[in-house]
């Protein structure tokens, strides 16, 4: 297998990626105002001790306190030399069962401080979790103190390895703890003289965080983990890595002093890339790692994955898509489930996912298909450094699945929840939006005394109030008199709706009652052009003039039904005007006067009778020029002539 590590470093971030055979496996990612904490070692002080979760909260100097589990506080032994050790947990040892663990109260005291480092780091509102089972990783060799004898790693699967090996490490017992051997020392260039280096490093160093806690108080960092780079090279840079390719100067320099430190040999296999291309675009890095943040992943074959992660476990699951086949169905199905394994793995690598995994296949009727598909993942995930359990498929089809988590998953170091749906994936849809702010009016309208209220709403839902559902806010405005303003808010969050009461007055809106109705139009006409702007077109002209005539029939229709009443008054008053020699009022004369919108409309006719040009000022709107009721109550028309209203302007509900 052809293997490659690619380094992109910048003064903000380190991003390395791990190529196998043409394809991005992991990803690893570090910031440098933000460096992980895992493998750290403090000086922490217990400041809770909670017997029912058999654990206690640590103080480790962070914004929130760190985890310790009792099983992690115990010193536990391994029960020979050839312990089921793993390098890929530092910090972890083999546990004892529940009914060995001591109280957490006997164990640790509020206020006792104690030496820990961290397992894992903080994810989400979790906090990071310790272990007081001490490790220090070198580049063959884990030293762990208190440890009575030395030992191999379980990676390690060669007797003949094992054997040699075991037999090499004789010679370097420490009273100070016990070395387990990593499988970076299974190949056959190992030398004596490169595991003690690693042994005197390993003591050295904890020789160092020793004395730092012994003399300092809690809490205290005693010891930080190599960076991301170093950590690279010592955890992954062996002679199965074809080269390595560096695009920064300065971690190029540093690869070469670490390798020049601790393995020479290797030194020729470091690369300083310098081309005007990315590296990242150049090996189709970023690519990867914006598909990494997908749901979906397709299959070469046209079959796909579905890939979710929870708080609780992640689940993944494998459809045919595309993929037809060619012979039958039950073969289909094994090669789609077949392909999706390998890139299973592939995945959970490349997205570092842990924790608990279910993965549902599709449903095969062979027992030997099943057998076969659970076998070559269970081959597939021998190459993965990260502990993994797989149990067997069960009858609904599923296989269930365990990882460990080493770092932050993927897409958690990269996004944030989403503010738009808060991490649920999905909207309310704008017609449901809509109907809960009229639910939201009807719920609010009793309680404000205002006559006017603000509704505002994202545009989609604009859409839906101001067109289908604008009958509803009218039958709202009508059953609780009160005036209902529209507003579309392109800031606003897609669910976000605002209901505010206005500091404006109810405007008492009427016509006289001598309005005729073929002077409606020449009134709407006028309010529609003075109220144009450079925005206003032929929809809003139509849209205002439809909404200004159904106002004015509705007003219409109330005055002539009081005008009925006053027949008798207006019949006497024609009367008399006619014994007088003056000629009598029509009820067909055109009383309106049109003025150019820039005109006053305010002046009188040659009759010294006011145009009854009214102006109403909806929705927009700046503050409207109320009138007074008495103008507008037909009991008060003068026998003489017809008081006009104020003039107020007009502007539609946008």
């Amino acid at each position: 297998m052809a293997k490659k590590i690619l380094i992109n470093s910048t003064p903000q971030e380190t991003r390395i990626a791990l190529v196998e055979d043409g394809r991005i496996s992991e990803i690893f990612l570090e910031r440098n105002a933000d460096k992980g904490i895992v493998g750290n070692i403090y000086k922490g002080k217990v400041v809770r001790v909670l017997p029912g979760m058999q654990a206690a909260f640590v103080d480790i100097g962070h914004e929130r306190a760190a985890f310790l589990y009792a099983g992690d506080f115990v010193p536990t032994q391994a029960k020979g030399e050839d312990a089921d050790f793993g390098e890929e947990e530092p910090g972890r040892r083999r546990r004892r069962s529940s009914e060995e663990i001591p109280p957490i109260a006997e164990l640790v005291k509020p206020g006792q401080e104690i030496l820990c480092q961290v397992a894992k780091g903080p994810l989400g509102t979790k906090g990071a979790r310790l272990t007081c089972h001490i490790s220090l990783p070198g580049r063959f060799l884990v030293f762990m103190p208190g440890l009575k004898h030395n030992g191999v790693s379980r990676k390690i699967e060669s007797y003949d390895a094992r054997k040699k090996l075991k037999k090499l490490m004789d010679q370097h017992r420490s009273k100070e703890g016990g070395f387990i051997v990593r499988t970076a020392a299974a190949g056959d260039g190992i030398e004596a003289k490169l595991l003690k280096a690693d042994v005197e490093y390993l003591l050295s160093l904890w020789q160092k965080v020793h004395r730092k806690y012994k003399n300092s108080g809690a809490p205290k960092l005693l010891h930080y983990d190599l960076d991301l780079t170093t950590r690279m090279i010592r955890d992954h840079l062996d002679e199965e890595i074809d080269f390595m390719i560096v695009d920064s100067a300065i971690e190029h320099k540093k690869v070469l002093r670490f390798l020049k430190s601790f393995q020479p040999e290797l030194k020729n296999k470091v690369e300083f890339y310098q081309d005007p291309i990315p590296l990242f675009d150049r090996f189709h890095v970023e690519a990867e790692i914006q598909r990494a943040l997908n749901k979906r992943v397709w299959l070469k074959s046209g079959g796909y994955l579905i890939i979710e992660s929870t708080e609780a476990l992640s689940t993944i699951d494998v459809n045919t898509g595309r993929f037809v086949g060619k012979k039958n169905l039950e073969e289909t199905i094994l090669r789609t489930n077949l392909e999706a394994a390998e890139e299973i793995v592939r995945q959970l690598r490349l997205r570092n996912m842990g924790g608990i995994i279910i993965i549902d296949f599709i449903d095969m009727e062979k027992e030997s298909s099943k057998e076969q598909v659970y076998r070559h993942l269970e081959q597939l995930v021998r190459d993965d450094k990260q502990k993994t359990t797989i149990l067997k498929i069960s009858n609904l089809g599923l296989i269930e699945m365990t990882r460990k988590r080493s770092r932050e998953p993927l897409h958690r170091f990269l996004t944030k929840t989403c503010p738009t749906c808060d991490g649920r994936a999905f909207v309310k849809n704008p017609v449901s939006l809509a109907h809960q702010a009229l639910r939201d009016l009807r719920r609010e309208l009793p309680g404000i005394s205002a006559d006017y209220v603000h509704l505002g709403v994202h545009p989609e839902v604009f859409q839906i109030l101001n067109g289908p559902e604008n009958q509803a806010l009218m039958a709202l405005e009508k059953n609780f008199q009160k005036g209902i303003k529209l507003h579309s808010e392109a800031s606003f969050h897609y669910e976000q709706i605002s209901i505010n009461p206005s500091t404006e007055s109810k405007p008492k809106l009427g016509p006289p009652p001598c309005l005729q109705l073929e002077a409606l139009d020449k009134i709407v006409t006028a309010e529609a052009i003075d109220d144009e702007d450079e925005s206003y077109g032929e929809e809003d002209y139509q849209k205002d003039v439809a909404e200004i005539q159904a106002v004015r029939r509705a007003q219409l229709e109330e005055a002539e039904k009081k005008l009925s009443r006053k027949s008798g008054i207006e019949q006497a008053s024609s009367a008399e005007s006619s014994e007088n020699g003056n000629e009598g009022f029509s009820p067909h004369e055109d009383l309106v006067k049109i003025e150019p919108p820039d005109q006053e409309s305010d002046t009188e006719d040659d009759d010294g009778v006011e145009s009854p040009v009214i102006r109403e000022r909806a929705e927009f709107g700046g503050p409207e020029d109320e009138l007074d009721s008495d103008e507008l109550d037909s009991d008060e028309i003068e026998e003489e002539g017809v008081a006009a209203p104020e003039d107020q302007e007009f502007k539609g509900r946008a």
